[in-house]
């Protein structure tokens, strides 16, 4: 018989939540001396930390089950994929959800892609994936959630077994065809630490981009930043092929509890005049502008995660075609 905790994608969230906590704070304790861990946002009862992540790539899930296959898995929100979206009674518009684009999926356990791939696509020990680049650090599978591992700043090799690099954290979508987009996913983010190499800076934490055409031609929407303040900023040359530069377009405060899951929603789309970006947390609205200065990104793009000083998990990243206002 699996043990209680075990049993369904609730139990493995937990198992997930308690690992992740376990081995990040073992990280931040080692970098600050302490010697304590921080209680973990789930379960106390749940198991030891589950291996690191160079050598987890066989584990099992937990309770013997893939959580890609329990179809009953309730979905962000707490309503279920069978549901659909046509209860109105349930709070649900009474329209069909809008096309996906795109849906992140990965194994149950290991590395998926790191740096290293990146940068030697031609080596045959790296780690490609199709939809995915790691421009930085390292993208691991726990469970079938995308992780970056414990944060550190050390240059990871073709399987990522010497170090993460993770400190530093760059994903994006090998696609650069969406525009109108509606993205949702959930994000389980830990306490930022530091590194030899990273201090401690305002806006370490967790980031989504949208519209990611270069590293220096982006909107970032930081959605759980160590100062706490959300914000939506457009990166853009300053001058004709010149470097990116970062402009603020909004930003508020509203910090959310470190080691749970959130669900983030954003959207980016055209409108007249410029583009429109609303960012959502846990199905609340905290940000909405139109971007209208000149170098506004009108055209399409990629998607993306960003991490700084920090350990991500991720799940049920979803890209839908943007057809009706909202968040998706």
């Amino acid at each position: 018989m699996k043990p209680p905790e075990a049993r369904g994608p609730l139990g493995r969230r937990a198992l997930l939540a308690a690992a992740v906590a376990a081995s990040a704070a073992g990280t931040a304790a080692a970098a600050h001396g302490a010697g304590t861990s921080p209680a973990p946002a789930a379960d106390s009862t749940a198991p030891a930390p589950a291996p690191s992540p160079a050598s987890a790539g066989s584990a099992p899930a937990p309770g013997g089950t893939s959580p890609a296959s329990a179809g009953s898995a309730p979905a962000p929100g707490g309503t279920s994929p069978a549901s659909g979206g046509s209860d109105p009674a349930a709070g649900r518009p009474p329209f069909p959800p809008d096309p996906v684009s795109f849906r992140s999926r990965f194994p149950a356990d290991g590395l998926v892609t790191n740096e290293y791939a990146f940068r030697r696509p031609g080596d045959p020990r790296a780690r490609l994936h199709p939809d995915w680049d790691v421009t930085s650090g390292s993208l691991f599978a726990r469970w079938t959630y995308g992780w970056t591992g414990v944060p550190d700043d050390r240059s990871p090799d073709a399987r990522s077994s010497d170090g993460t690099g993770s400190c530093v954290f760059r994903l994006v979508t090998r696609r650069r065809d969406l525009q109108d987009v509606a993205v949702t996913f959930r994000a389980l983010v830990e306490p930022p630490v530091t590194t030899p190499g990273t201090p401690a800076r305002d806006w370490d934490g967790a980031h989504l981009w949208l519209r990611y055409r270069s590293p220096d031609e982006l909107y970032a929407l930081s959605f759980r930043r160590r100062d706490g303040v959300v914000v939506l900023k457009r990166k853009s040359p300053a001058v004709p092929g010149g470097e990116g530069v970062y402009r603020t377009l909004a930003e508020a405060r509203h910090p959310v509890p470190y080691g749970r899951w959130h669900r983030v929603s954003a959207l980016a789309r055209t409108v007249r005049g410029g583009v429109l970006i609303r960012l959502a947390v846990d199905g609340r609205p905290v940000l909405r502008t139109v971007d209208t200065a000149p170098g506004a990104l009108g055209g399409p793009g990629g998607v993306g995660l960003r991490g700084d000083n920090t350990s991500l998990v991720f799940d049920r990243f979803t890209v839908r075609r943007s057809r009706l206002p909202g968040l998706g």
